[in-house]
């Protein structure tokens, strides 16, 4: 399953980190943040909880840049 999302980020470089900890948490075979339009697609492995894995994306991404926001 894929889905987007609206995201809250201030810099290109913050976008690009906060990408590869999508990438990196269980449950997300594959992420990408595109800055320009404030957009973040992620895929879904098979059977995931979406919410509580983008609940630990949230989280992972906040670790980045603490006053990011992730509308889901």
């Amino acid at each position: 399953m894929k889905k987007t999302y609206n995201i809250e980020v201030d810099c290109a470089n913050c976008a690009n980190k906060m990408e590869l900890e999508a990438k990196k948490t269980d449950g997300v075979k594959d992420a990408s943040v595109n800055f320009m339009t404030l957009k973040m697609k992620v895929e879904f492995e098979d059977g995931a909880d979406v919410d509580s894995v983008m609940n630990e994306v949230l989280k992972k991404c906040r670790k980045v840049e603490s006053d990011c926001e992730i509308y889901f």
